[in-house]
């Protein structure tokens, strides 16, 4: 074409392109395609919390049957055993011991995590309370009453965590041992970036003068290590979401909300996600939602049930027990004794 019509093509073409939308469905499409290929999806032009919005959105699991933080009851016998592992969609579950490395390799099957967000023991013996005890309920945490042996089982537990997390660590603790924690954390090798606090909407009464209404979680990595971040800068360190409107279960349970905000910041769409102390399931779900694969531990078989039938109850699959495939239903009618 003469000049004039090049002049004209150029100025058509950017008015197109001005007025030119995505039909986001297929272009999720077209990024999914692409991410299979292992191509760089940064060169195409797209912010990256873009490209995370839209696969988050490919990926996310759909609505639940129930509510997020809704946690069934723990049983009076568990099905579960040692070392047991279950499939559940494309998260797994392994009853073992997180200060064990080698319980870190089995239910990573020998890879490496994204990240890394984990709720252990608090050290403050919470099946004591005299809130326990006037409500006649017993919520005993194993690993809970440990006394000066803590700051060592702390550091087993961040040792194996660093070393299979390539990015994010996130850490909850009650402010009375964020110390203990702290120095645990970076004499294993962690680098300390802040501490995120959670600011509850309630607090609990206590025989303090001030009831404490926040936790604290220790935000950082491993030293010298890269790690992912969402992209946006206008974040602060103190978070306001609201309390699970029940925790008789589990007393440090965290809402689904909290652990889905740290996870969408740090992770992208199908990353790993670790949580050694996987406690009810909390963060098996925010992976659910947010279509990151989630990888936990629990010690108490009796707490693998209930992570195991809060995922069932709320998504509405089976889990099934890696090796034979059996169905948790299965494995229960066959494991549990028959009443007389």
């Amino acid at each position: 074409p003469c000049a004039p019509q090049r002049r004209a093509l150029v100025l058509a073409d950017n008015r197109l392109a001005l007025n030119a939308g995505w039909n986001d469905a297929m272009l999720r499409v077209e990024l999914e395609s692409l991410r299979e290929d292992d191509y760089d999806l940064s060169i195409l032009g797209f912010a990256d919390e873009e490209i995370e919005d839209l696969l988050a959105e490919q990926d996310g699991g759909a609505a639940g049957h129930t509510d997020e933080d809704a946690v069934p009851e723990k049983p009076e016998t568990a099905v579960t055993l040692p070392g047991d592992v279950w499939i559940l969609g494309q998260h797994r579950l392994l009853c073992g011991d997180s200060t064990q490395i080698d319980a870190l390799e089995k239910v990573l099957a020998g890879g490496l995590a994204d990240m890394t967000f984990t709720d252990p023991p608090f050290n403050v013996n919470y099946g004591s309370t005299m809130k326990d005890k006037l409500r006649g309920k017993k919520r005993t945490i194993l690993n809970d009453n440990l006394g000066e042996a803590f700051g060592g089982f702390l550091r087993d537990a961040c040792a194996n965590i660093l070393t299979v997390t390539k990015g994010a660590i996130y850490i909850c603790m009650s402010s009375s041992e964020l110390h203990t924690l702290y120095k645990a954390f970076t004499e294993s090798g962690g680098h300390w970036s802040t501490f995120v606090i959670w600011a509850k909407n309630t607090f609990t009464m206590g025989r303090a003068d001030y009831q404490r209404q926040y936790e604290p979680m220790l935000y950082g990595w491993r030293e010298g290590s890269q790690h992912y971040w969402c992209g946006a800068r206008d974040q602060g360190d103190v978070w306001f979401v609201k309390k699970p409107a029940r925790n008789d279960l589990h007393p440090t349970t965290k809402p689904v909300e909290l652990v889905e905000r740290a996870i969408r910041n740090s992770s992208k769409s199908r990353d790993t996600v670790l949580d050694p102390f996987g406690g009810s399931g909390t963060t098996l779900i925010a992976c659910e939602r947010t279509g990151r694969q989630a990888r936990l531990i629990e010690l108490d078989p009796k707490y693998c049930d209930v992570i195991v039938q809060r995922y069932q109850d709320h998504c509405g699959n089976s889990a099934v027990l890696e090796g034979d495939g059996r169905s948790f239903a299965d494995v229960a009618a066959e494991r549990t004794p028959v009443a007389a």
